[in-house]
């Protein structure tokens, strides 16, 4: 069969007039399946050529070997299921990823499209992790060297557009990025301060990892191999605060909404989709269920999941006019049991420690603030603390996939030898990189979370979300 090659399936546009227009460090799934084909229908509707992506890999050369071949063209495929439960499938071709570029084998060609005058945007998905490291090749110090560049070149301001699952990224990725570069370049710091800007906003859509069965499945369909095909979900939501200095595409053709806050969407989307997310991997890998939708179709889970999003987590929400939460709850849970995606619990599970404190445990705060229940919250910190020991309630043993595992083995490992379950929990909850200086020393918390745990231990995941009832 032969390999997708720009012509193979006709562009919407005049591919060859393209130029690009918006860098992106973190070239993988989730932009091809969401800031991609938002700058696609951007494109195809205004004719605007000024928006071609040019990805960068900050780390592996995988994305790029896979894609150059193919001239950067890839299939996204939209997968969902019909009334009857089958799966159903939309391919549609993207043509608008026109370089591909990895940071650690020429990182002097990063710098020179982030300083290119033609770019307008850099955006970013590095993954919470992403925001920390400021050593040679990091996101940080690749943003420095481009912006360094550009200003040297008085090739003007740039927007700098974080995508990732953090609160206000935007002022995230502006903080740590300027009190990076104020240690080396003052100047290059106040220009950026000056200048640059930094809108906040908020992405969904799940994007499973590609199978080599989806290979297979979207060649036979399309007719030609795509060597990396990407697989979404058909929803789509992205709201993002309207502050491009040097202009933007008009992604709303793509679903994108323009506001002058994101924060209240951005609390919705890690309260109350990446929160019941996190809680069903957890609970649903231990329980030996390896997709989203196989744990969300058990019984005892669906409930759990229901009544926390309902009782525990929607109260914590700030208000936002005109949106039904009831409605919206239950599209969330239809999404979460989509048969079509295969979402494994195992790749939502990744990275805990950096996701925790965003999904999970600001809501907890404020429910211990409010003397709230949290029986249910507490039970998914629970479940990823359960989760860290490595085997599942089959005895099947799976690879703890997070920066901080080293350092997690051993707090459990110390906390393995406390007096009883409360004092073991207190230890792990005492480890401030992940709980922060306060939940460790909070009484209603680690009590709480010591029950589940214990209960974890002894009666496994089923026994204790039946106990919840």
């Amino acid at each position: 069969m032969e390999r997708l090659q720009p012509g193979a399936v006709p562009a919407p546009y005049d591919r060859s007039a393209l130029r690009p227009g918006i860098v992106h460090l973190g070239v993988g799934a989730f932009q091809r399946a969401h800031l991609a084909p938002a700058t696609e229908a951007a494109i195809v509707a205004t004719g605007d050529q000024r928006w071609g992506i040019v990805g960068v890999s900050l780390r592996s050369a995988e994305t790029r070997d896979a894609l150059a071949p193919q001239g950067g063209l890839y299939t996204l495929a939209l997968r969902d299921a019909d009334a009857a439960g089958a799966p159903r499938e939309q391919l549609q071709v993207l043509h608008n990823l026109l370089r591909l570029l990895v940071a650690p084998e020429d990182p002097q060609a990063v710098a020179e499209a982030i300083a290119d005058p033609g770019t307008r945007i850099v955006s970013l998905t590095v993954t919470e992790k992403g925001y920390l490291e400021t050593t040679p090749g990091s996101t940080l110090d690749t943003l420095a060297r481009g912006l360094a560049l550009r200003h040297a070149r008085n090739a003007g301001a740039i927007t700098l557009l974080s995508l990732d699952n953090l609160p206000s990224n935007g002022q995230v990725l502006r903080t740590r990025l300027l009190a990076h570069l104020r240690t080396s370049d003052a100047a290059l710091a106040d220009w950026v301060e000056a200048r640059c800007t930094f809108p906040c906003s908020m992405v969904d859509r799940i994007v499973p990892r590609t199978t080599d069965a989806d290979r297979a499945r979207i060649a036979a369909s399309l007719g030609v191999e795509d060597a990396w095909p990407v697989v979404a979900e058909p929803f789509f939501d992205w709201v993002v605060e309207d502050d491009f200095v040097a202009g933007r595409p008009e992604w709303q053709h793509g679903g994108a909404r323009f506001v002058a806050d994101a924060k209240p969407f951005e609390t919705l989307k890690l309260r109350l989709v990446n929160g019941p997310h996190s809680a069903l991997a957890y609970l649903g890998a231990m329980a030996g269920l390896a997709t989203v939708d196989r744990a969300i179709a058990d019984p005892a889970l669906r409930r759990y999941v229901e009544v926390m999003m309902r009782e525990e987590i929607t109260p914590t929400l700030p208000p936002l006019p005109g949106l039904d939460l009831e409605a919206w709850r239950a599209g969330l849970l239809q999404r979460f049991a989509n048969p079509a995606l295969q979402h494994r619990t195992q790749q939502i599970a990744m990275d805990g420690s950096q996701k925790l404190p965003q999904r999970l445990l600001g809501t907890l705060r404020d429910r211990l603030r409010a003397g709230a229940g949290i029986e249910r919250l507490a039970l998914a910190v629970a479940a990823w603390i359960h989760y860290q020991r490595g085997v599942d309630e089959a005895g099947a043993s799976y690879p703890i996939q997070d920066p901080l595992a080293d350092a997690l083995a051993r707090r459990l490992g110390e906390a393995d030898t406390a007096a009883d379950e409360v004092q073991r929990v207190a230890h792990v909850c005492a480890y401030a990189p992940v709980f922060g200086a306060d939940l460790g020393r909070d009484e209603r918390f680690v009590q709480a979370v010591a029950r589940h745990t214990a209960s974890l231990r002894e009666r496994g995941v089923r026994a204790t979300l039946e106990a919840l009832r």
